[in-house]
């Protein structure tokens, strides 16, 4: 066993409501330190020094390269007599834009990424074409960061316009019908010297007009009195109404205004002008707004509402609440496309403006519907389908009756028929029935001996439904189960179930994964010493928290990106978003259930711990890496045992938004590695 890095300790109190709670490793929150950066140097040593030792990563690395080497397209954009769809050859680090007239064409490179950095880590987040097809905007986020710029490509000659628009975050892009210019939504310029400092506050919405710099956009809205509400552009497909939604969290509960779209200079006028309720424009037929929300509806309804009534209470029911979770919803051929969730697998439906179910959309299987264009005008859609052994399949649908076309389907050299994946159902602590899918080869031996990997989220209304990974092949072929517990605080039955894992709740999500440990284990399929849980983000809080709640019941842990001290997550860069689904620690109420269950504040002084590996980035502005430094530093303190505890701090990478594939490879074969030498 390696020797561990220790780590200075220092002497850091806060008094929360008057429970004093000790901080020793604050000073790791402080990314430009030499401190600091000479303490990641190190443990990045220790965790090369413990990797190096394994043949299986190198041998995973080659295997993910030849499974990664596949073709991609996602779902065609189709403008002005053109379809345009991003591509990839398998190892291209980011997707290339397409223009092309049929699909089997490989058509004409538009906008290629992987020039602009010989690293592939500048990627592109958000894009609009413009109405006659003229113009591209794009943005572009450098290493992953959530701070982009925009561009403007003329699609005409290739070239990009002198245009660029800096302090760019979490904003649309909305072309004005004239093709003179478009919506936005920035912030104002900072003097800081990292983008882990940059702070998301006083949000705008201007107006760029082509050729002129930034410094002349129009603000077209701003609320200085409350500079933590964010607010967002889009206009209906006809560009003849012009939307504002402002929000101020990741909750589903938003104001949402409107006005004409030949009259930017016009006050707002309200749809809905409280937070009680969230909205979604889902489109615009004869100056009715279609909208969805969860308002009277749980699992969610589309409504109507006459722009023209002046502020009249003019709401009706259009589609009802089904009693199934409505995903999202889009307007094709001037009729309603809603996906839905039954079971955690989706569901289409197509409805008339009248909200009559015309058919259900027959999909290949269950799975989920990870793609989706289509115009408001034109008789054809296009949908992505994927699942855990089905890679994602590109269809043209259209009005005619007739069945859908595969438009692309992408070819694995991988023997798919060998493996099946199952839903079973099974209880948490409080008798409450989740849903997990296993994924494993057919005829496994139930005997208590598969590596198994269980991943959850759980949180932020997000379901966890059947979606393809080439990764997960490689660690499927090695003999090991993949298994995927659709956690409370999803929208996998709507409201409710995602306010059943949020606030007070949240230890229900953990208590559903750590019920999904146990019945992997009472049912054989693996026992704790082959046991490995796996988490993100939020998913990342989820395995440190059962981590430090149940040591005892895992034989690894892979805490990624995560979120991690409970107490002051919301102090930096995007974490303010996050105090509707989590609470704040400096709420006298919320206190008491976040240190209860603060991952970061509950490890215990000689505990043994089962062999944990902690990903995060140094450039992560989601989710701040000084929160994975303090816990690993934590643990590595704390820990009785000789278990690897080990930290990954990757370099020139973010939160995984535009991560090149590259180092999607190295990150998946460091993490396969970690856990077969463990399981």
């Amino acid at each position: 066993m390696q020797q561990r890095p220790s780590t200075r300790r220092a002497l850091v109190i806060d008094d929360y409501h008057g429970t004093p709670v000790a901080d020793p490793y604050r000073w790791l929150e402080d990314d430009t330190a030499p401190e600091v950066k000479a303490w990641i140097e190190t443990q990045n040593r220790h965790f090369e020094g413990y990797m190096s030792g394994h043949p299986a990563r190198q041998g995973f690395k080659d295997r993910l390269t030849e499974l990664w080497h596949y073709p991609r397209c996602a779902t065609p954009e189709y403008v002005a007599g053109k379809y345009y769809a991003w591509r990839n050859d398998g190892l291209q680090n980011q997707s290339v834009l397409y223009r092309v007239d049929a699909p089997d064409a490989r058509g004409e490179v538009v906008l290629d990424p992987n020039v602009l950095s010989a690293e592939g880590t500048v990627a592109v987040s958000v894009w609009d074409f413009s109405p006659q097809g003229n113009y591209l905007a794009y943005s572009l986020s450098v290493s992953g960061s959530d701070w982009q710029q925009i561009k403007v490509l003329d699609l005409r000659t290739g070239a990009d316009l002198p245009d660029v628009l800096h302090h760019v975050k979490f904003s649309g892009i909305t072309w004005l019908p004239d093709e003179s210019g478009f919506f936005y939504s920035r912030y104002p310029a900072q003097d800081v010297d990292t983008v882990l400092k940059l702070e998301a506050r006083n949000a705008m919405v201007c107006l760029h007009k082509l050729g002129q710099t930034q410094d002349g956009d129009t603000i077209i809205h701003n609320n200085p009195a409350h500079p933590d509400w964010d607010f967002y552009a889009r206009a209906d497909e006809d560009k003849k109404w012009l939307f504002m939604a402002t929000s101020y969290s990741t909750l589903f509960k938003n104001q949402l205004h409107f006005k004409p779209m030949d009259a930017v200079d016009a006050p707002w006028l309200p749809i809905a002008d409280n937070f009680d309720e969230g909205y979604d424009v889902v489109g615009v037929i004869a100056d009715t707004a279609y909208l969805f929300t969860q308002k009277d509806a749980p699992f969610g309804k589309i409504i109507g509402y006459d722009l023209r009534a002046e502020g009249a209470k003019n709401e009706r029911d259009i589609i009802p609440d089904q009693g199934e979770a409505l995903e999202w919803a889009r307007m094709v051929n001037n009729h309603i496309l809603c996906c839905y969730l039954q079971h955690a697998v989706n569901k289409l439906k197509l409805f008339t403006p009248c909200g009559e179910l015309v058919r259900e959309i027959e999909l290949p299987g269950p799975g989920s519907v990870v793609g989706l264009s289509g115009k408001q005008h034109r008789a054809e859609f296009f949908i992505q389908f994927s699942g855990y052994l089905s890679p994602a399949t590109v269809y043209r649908h259209d009005f005619s009756g007739e069945k859908p076309q595969v438009w692309f389907a992408p070819e694995i050299s991988f023997p798919f028929g060998d493996y099946e994946t199952t839903q079973i159902f099974y209880p948490s602590k409080d008798g409450t029935q989740v849903p997990m899918f296993i994924t494993a080869k057919k005829g496994l031996a139930r005997n208590g001996k598969n590596p198994t990997l269980l991943y959850g989220y759980g949180g932020f209304d997000i379901a966890i439904a059947p979606t393809f990974s080439a990764a997960l092949l490689a660690w499927l072929e090695k003999g090991g189960i993949y298994a995927a517990a659709c956690l409370r605080g999803g929208s996998e039955y709507g409201e409710a179930w995602h306010n059943a894992g949020m606030l007070a709740n949240k230890q229900n999500v953990f208590d559903d994964f750590i019920a999904a440990g146990e019945y992997l284990i009472r049912e054989k399929y693996t026992a704790t010493p082959h046991l490995g849980i796996y988490g993100r983000s939020n998913g990342g809080l989820l395995t440190g928290a059962c981590l430090v709640q149940r040591p005892d019941l895992f034989g690894a842990a892979i805490v990624a990106v995560p979120v991690l001290d409970m107490l002051r997550y919301h102090h930096f860069t995007a974490g303010r978003y996050w105090t509707g689904e989590y609470g704040c620690a400096d709420n006298p109420e919320h206190f008491p259930f976040l240190y209860k269950y603060s991952p970061l504040h509950n490890v215990k002084m000689n505990a043994a711990y089962p062999p944990t590996l902690v990903m995060t980035a140094d450039t992560d502005d989601r989710v701040v890496p000084g929160q994975a430094r303090k816990f690993i530093a934590t643990l590595q303190g704390a820990d009785a045992g000789e278990s690897p505890l080990l930290v990954r701090i990757e370099v020139s990478a973010g939160h995984g938004h535009g991560k090149p594939v590259a180092k999607f490879i190295e990150e998946w074969a460091d993490l396969f590695a970690f856990l077969l030498a463990n399981l």
